[in-house]
C-alpha cells in the first residue's frame, strides 16, 4: 500500500517526541516522520546551530523520501517549514501550519534574543505574558513538557528567514488556528508586524479553527491528528 510521507516539525524547545500522542492517533495511510532538529537532542551542543542547519535537515529528509510530502510545522517550526517549501516547492504537496505560518524574507522569530548560545524554556507565567496559552494542557503533560524540553539554539531564534522562490506561494497550505481564531488571524496574515507572515500570499490556503492553547499536540492530540489527516488528504 502506498503511504503519504508526513513530516511533523515541532516548535521551540521540543524534539520529535512532542508529536507522540498525535502520531498514535494518525491513520496508517501516512508514513510519519518526527525528526529531532539539530541541537534539540538531549545533551547536544547548540552554540553553533543555525537556522540554515534546521532548514537543511528538513530539506535532506524530504530529499530522502519518495513522492510528494506533506510538511507540518508548529509554532517556530512553521517558519522552518516555510523555508523548506521555498527550497523544495516541487516536492511539497501541502504545508500545514499549526498555530504558526511561513515568515517573510528577513524576518526572525526574535531578533532581540540575547547573544547567548541557547534560549531556555520560559516559565509558564512568562509564556502567558507573551500570549502563548497553555490552555487545555493537564498537569501531567505540563510536567512532561518541562522535563523533556531542552534549550533552543539561539542562532535559530535570532536568525533571519531567507525565501526567494515565488513558487512557494503556489504550494497549497492549511492554517490550523488554535490560540487565535481564523477571524482574528486573517487581518494579520500579511508581511510586517505583528507576525511578519506570508500566509495571506498563498494562493490555495484553507483555515481550520480548533480552539485551544498554543500546544494542541498536548491539549487536543486526537483532534489535531484528525485535522492534519484531513488536510493532508486534500
Amino acid at each position: 500500500m502506498t503511504t503519504t510521507p508526513l513530516i511533523l516539525i515541532p516548535g521551540f524547545w521540543l524534539g520529535g517526541w512532542a508529536w507522540d500522542d498525535v502520531v498514535a492517533a494518525l491513520p496508517d495511510e501516512f508514513d510519519v516522520h518526527t525528526p529531532d532538529l539539530p541541537g534539540l537532542e538531549p545533551g547536544a551542543a547548540r552554540g553553533d546551530i543555525t537556522r540554515a542547519d534546521h532548514v537543511q535537515a528538513v530539506a535532506d529528509l524530504v530529499d530522502g523520501l519518495e513522492g510528494d510530502v506533506v510538511l507540518v510545522g508548529h509554532s517556530g517550526g512553521g517558519a522552518i517549514v516555510g523555508e523548506v517549501v521555498d527550497r523544495r516547492p516541487d516536492r511539497v504537496r501541502r504545508a500545514i501550519y499549526v498555530d504558526s505560518g511561513p515568515l517573510e524574507e528577513g524576518a526572525a522569530i526574535d531578533a532581540s534574543a540575547p547573544q547567548d548560545a541557547e534560549v531556555p524554556l520560559p516559565t509558564w507565567e512568562e509564556f502567558a505574558a507573551q500570549g502563548s496559552s497553555i490552555e487545555g494542557i493537564d498537569d501531567e503533560h505540563l510536567a512532561e513538557f518541562r522535563r523533556r524540553a531542552v534549550p533552543h539554539p539561539a542562532q535559530v531564534v535570532r536568525g533571519a528567514v531567507h525565501v526567494t522562490d515565488p513558487r512557494r506561494f503556489t504550494v497549497p497550505a492549511t492554517a490550523i488556528c488554535t490560540s487565535l481564531s481564523s477571524e482574528q488571524l486573517k487581518p494579520m496574515a500579511h508581511g510586517g508586524p505583528p507576525f511578519h507572515t506570508e500566509l495571506g500570499e498563498i494562493t490555495d490556503l484553507t483555515y481550520v479553527d480548533m480552539p485551544t492553547g498554543h500546544w494542541p499536540m498536548f491539549s487536543r492530540p486526537a483532534d489535531l491528528a484528525a485535522v492534519i489527516a484531513e488536510a493532508a488528504r486534500a
